[in-house]
């Protein structure tokens, strides 16, 4: 008889650990910045807590009160928040740019209303790309919606020019590698099922891992130019009829119901894990 693999114990919380989360968790669900990004300014001193400078990012706080950023208070944690916007070409997905390019928070001034939390782009889209950009106030939504393991579809309209068949893109559903760099399966399709024979058409494609510019990567490993690159949905979200430059924002409901389905594809991973 076959022993079934047992869940391994959890581990207890150490004695000596402090109740609570690490600073940049709570920063990051606060919406100040990425983790990673928090760290950087923990480095540079620029949090405080209770007016001292904050000296490692393994700080464990139960709330945020008396930490300030850049001398300015944290106010308290609020509800996820996430804004469907449509990113016009020549916007950087950035926060700022040294060399004085815009970047898409000079859009977004004009585009949400006032009184909205400082919000952090879910993923990148390249400077000359356009279509749908997800944004939140919640770190942690940020992160899991990022993550390559969360398996969130995403799907691009692309014009191309150059010759390529229906029978090339079906085979990027097995994967692809290109410079050494693996792409996992592609849904691809030719739009009104054009021919193509050197002429631009319009190709979908959805990816769910989303590394740094792999539709134009693999399009152009297939001999296509791309002139033209929309992301016209990530996930459940998509760009519809929203005008260039605008933003809106996601019914609750709607995003209560995302988030639900994530928990639920994590805890499924974990168990499959553990049946492993």
């Amino acid at each position: 008889m076959t022993n079934s693999p047992k869940t391994p114990p959890k581990t207890p919380r150490s004695a000596d650990r402090p109740e609570g989360d690490r600073i940049a968790k709570l920063l990051a669900r606060a919406g100040i910045a990425s983790r990673r990004e928090i760290e950087r300014m923990i480095d540079d001193r620029r949090i405080t807590l209770n007016g001292k400078p904050v000296e490692t990012p393994a700080t464990f706080l139960t709330n945020l009160r008396g930490v300030a950023v850049d001398g300015k208070a944290v106010g308290p944690i609020e509800p996820s928040q996430l804004y469907a916007f449509h990113k016009p070409t020549g916007l950087l997905t950035a926060e700022r740019d040294f060399t004085g390019r815009a970047t898409i928070y000079d859009a977004l001034v004009n585009a949400l209303p006032k009184g909205t939390p400082r919000l952090m782009p879910i993923g990148r889209l390249d400077l000359n790309t356009e279509g749908l950009l997800l944004l939140t106030n919640d770190g942690g939504l940020k992160r899991q919606m990022e993550l390559p393991a969360s398996g969130i579809p995403r799907t691009y309209r692309a014009r191309a020019f150059g010759d390529v068949s229906q029978e090339q893109l079906e085979a990027l559903a097995e994967g692809i590698e290109i410079d050494g760099v693996r792409y996992g399966s592609i849904n691809a399709n030719k739009e009104h099922g054009g021919k193509g024979g050197g002429r631009n058409q319009w190709i979908e494609m959805t990816i769910t891992e989303g590394k740094n510019r792999e539709v134009r990567r693999v399009l152009e490993y297939l001999g296509l130019e791309v002139s033209r690159l929309i992301r016209t949905a990530y996930g459940p979200f998509e760009l519809a009829d929203l005008g260039r430059g605008q933003a809106v924002r996601i019914r609750k409901g709607d995003l209560d119901r995302f988030v639900s389905t994530l928990k639920q594809a994590r805890k499924h991973s974990k168990l499959d894990n553990q049946g492993q």
